[in-house]
């Protein structure tokens, strides 16, 4: 017989399994047509008739396990099949069809064959350089066309692509019952996205102007776009945008921290592109300040609107008469509302709460406002309700909204406020369900998440007190203005006429200070009246607005977590906090001046160790002497007479040993 070249080339023989594969490698060192063996195995030595003659040839079974192991060592996919001894078992299609790409890609390095017949068969792959797109703006949209070149020369549609995206197999596309298309991770990432970012319009499909910037990396990664010349100039203003480096308004009265001006050119660079803004610093970090530095800025622009809770709303006039007073802050409720709109204009803010802006929608809704901002813009989060309908009505050229705490239960919400800012940017209620919403709540899909940061990144900022904490005062003092509800007032207003007939009976009747301390009873009774109205009448059914700030707080930084202290001067406050607390399932430590010594360093303890959430405490129990470094809040739920007392308090947090900044709320009624 003749002795030929052994052939060292490892094979893999691919035979139909249920709805995958079985792989068994072999070598055939007389050729094809000859007798097989297991890689490495086996007599060196080989003899046998291949074509109806004698050959025989020596193998070389180091060199046969070497190429084996380096293209088993290439195949990923057989590490996660099962092996018996001799076979590979891929039980699904996408494994099957990975090996396939797998082997491919190795070249004349291995060898392939169907014994029994194809299962699989790839028509070709493409990368993001088969990609070819057309891209036409149309009003506020831009319509997208375009198709896919395969390596094999097969050709097709964008439509076609998109189509099949719905039934693929991970990065396979399938075209017929046993024939797939390719696409690399990177290729079909980027499909996905135009999937997701694109609505069909009839035959088009298009996308609205402001996801330019989500669009833009696709079309960076085609092989070619086609585009009109409203595209361009749409992503030059983008870049052109984001490298202004707007300068603060030279009548601005406040030094604002770097993270603070940073935030303002932010918003600024956004109102110049034409997109709106979504300010979601943590508590304290001074939202209200970089949103009037903003409102200030575009002040000769034409009058801003800013809309905020009732109690919030003096915090914004006393802001701008303080830091910007170049600006004519107006209180909308009292006087001629329609006049103060019809003569506002450059300089002028209309400071108005959500209650008067669903009152007041169509007039509100009449006016061309330069800027709009919604402070605490959670309370539009549901887009159903009365407020946020006349929100989405408003006419802006930029739109601001600040929060802490942009989503607060479920996507939806963030869904909402979007809307607001910029309408278009993620679609539709129903498609934003669809391709986010959904995904990620029930999934935990993880790219869907990463599509939705990077759509809505440019158009949001957050920065959590640990962030900017080199830049944090030690401490930040905020007063949290509440309004009474109508029942609360008729209560108050009824106690004071009484207290003023009890004061000046007492007067008439001055036999050395009862006078002043008929004074000091009512006073004191008319403070726990705005505390709660159950304080100074037990039995009464009428609902604390302090209370329902506080809890409103509350929430929030626990969202947060955040730690904080809770101080009243009177027990029965807390006690009525504490029913509240328990009734939500809030967990909590307490102290007041009827708590025993060893059971007072118990609660301190335990709070220090991590243990509650909130740590209420009596005024005067709690004012000296205990260090709760664990708290990075104090909320003082009532003021007391003398503030150095209430600096006391405070300084339970704000002490030494205190890592964070600590920010000090008073609830003033």
């Amino acid at each position: 017989s003749a002795e030929t070249s052994a052939d060292s080339t490892p094979q893999f023989l691919l035979t139909p399994d249920a709805e995958g594969l079985r792989a068994e490698p072999v070598v055939r060192p007389l050729g094809d047509d000859g007798p097989s063996f297991y890689p490495g195995k086996g007599s060196a030595a080989v003899f046998a008739y291949v074509d109806g003659k004698g050959s025989h040839a020596r193998r070389d079974l180091a060199e046969e396990s070497s190429r084996f192991r380096a293209a088993t060592s290439a195949c990923r996919s057989l590490a996660k099949s099962t092996w018996d001894g001799t076979t590979w078992s891929l039980p699904d299609p996408r494994a099957s069809l990975e090996l396939l790409m797998e082997l491919h890609s190795l070249g004349d390095a291995v060898k392939v064959s169907w014994p029994e017949g194809e299962k699989f068969k790839i028509q070709g792959s493409a990368t993001p350089d088969s990609l070819a797109l057309k891209v036409r703006r149309s009003t506020d949209w831009f319509s997208v066309d375009g198709k896919i070149e395969l390596d094999s020369g097969l050709v097709l549609t964008l439509r076609e692509v998109l189509d099949l995206i719905d039934n693929s197999t991970g990065r396979f596309l399938q075209l017929k019952e046993n024939e797939f298309v390719a696409l690399t991770e990177r290729f079909l990432q980027r499909i996905e996205d135009l999937a997701t970012l694109v609505e069909r319009k009839g035959k088009q499909f298009r996308f609205h102007r402001s996801r330019a910037h989500a669009i833009e990396p696709i079309m960076e990664d085609a092989g070619s776009v086609d585009s009109d010349a409203a595209w361009t100039k749409q992503i030059e203003s983008f870049r052109e945008s984001q490298s202004l480096d707007p300068a603060l308004p030279s009548t601005l009265q406040a030094d604002l921290r770097d993270y603070q001006v940073e935030g303002f050119k932010w918003a600024a660079r956004l109102a110049a592109w034409g997109a709106g803004a979504c300010l979601a610093d943590d508590m304290g970090l001074g939202k209200t300040l970089q949103a009037l530095s903003v409102v200030l800025m575009r002040a000769p622009s034409g009058p801003s609107l800013v809309v905020a809770p009732t109690s919030v709303c003096p915090n914004w006039t006393d802001e701008a008469r303080r830091f910007a007073p170049t600006l004519n802050c107006h209180a909308f409720g009292s006087g001629n509302r329609q006049k103060m709109l019809e003569e506002a204009g450059a300089f002028d803010v209309v400071v108005c709460s959500y209650g008067l802006l669903h009152q007041e929608a169509d007039s509100l809704a009449g006016v061309r406002w330069a800027t709009i901002v919604l402070d605490e813009a959670q309370a539009i989060k549901n887009r159903q309700t009365m407020r946020s309908r006349a929100a989405m009505r408003l006419v802006g050229d930029f739109r601001m909204i600040t929060t802490g705490t942009p989503i607060e239960n479920h996507l939806g919400e963030l869904h909402n406020l979007f809307t607001f800012i910029n309408p278009g940017l993620l679609g539709s209620a129903e498609s934003f369900s669809t391709d986010f919403a959904v995904p990620v709540h029930q999934n935990d899909d993880q790219s869907a998440k990463a599509r939705l940061k990077r759509l809505i990144q440019p158009f949001i900022l957050r920065r959590t007190k640990s962030a900017v904490l080199h830049e944090l005062p030690a401490r930040t003092e905020i007063t949290l203005r509440v309004e009474m509800n109508s029942e609360e007032r008729a209560l108050y207003e009824a106690m004071r006429q009484r207290a003023i007939e009890k004061v000046e009976a007492a007067s008439d009747s001055d036999t050395g200070g009862a006078r002043h301390l008929q004074v000091l009873t009512e006073i004191t009774k008319l403070r726990q009246a705005c505390c709660h109205p159950r304080l100074v009448m037990p039995q009464c059914g009428i609902e604390s607005s302090k209370l329902e700030a506080f809890l409103a707080t509350v929430e929030e930084l626990l969202e947060n977590r955040h730690k904080a202290l809770v101080f009243s001067q009177f027990v029965k406050h807390l006690e009525i906090v504490r029913g509240e607390l328990d009734s939500r399932g809030i967990d909590y430590r307490y102290l007041d001046g009827s708590t025993p010594p060893k059971r007072r360093k118990q609660e301190v303890d335990a709070f220090q160790a991590g243990e509650g959430s909130l740590f209420l405490i009596s005024l005067r129990a709690g004012g000296q002497g205990l260090n709760l470094t664990a708290a990075d809040y104090v909320v003082h739920l009532d003021p007391w007479w003398n503030p150095a007392v209430e600096d006391q308090a405070s300084d339970r947090a704000h002490r030494i040993g205190q890592t964070r900044p600590v920010t000090i709320y008073r609830l003033v009624m």
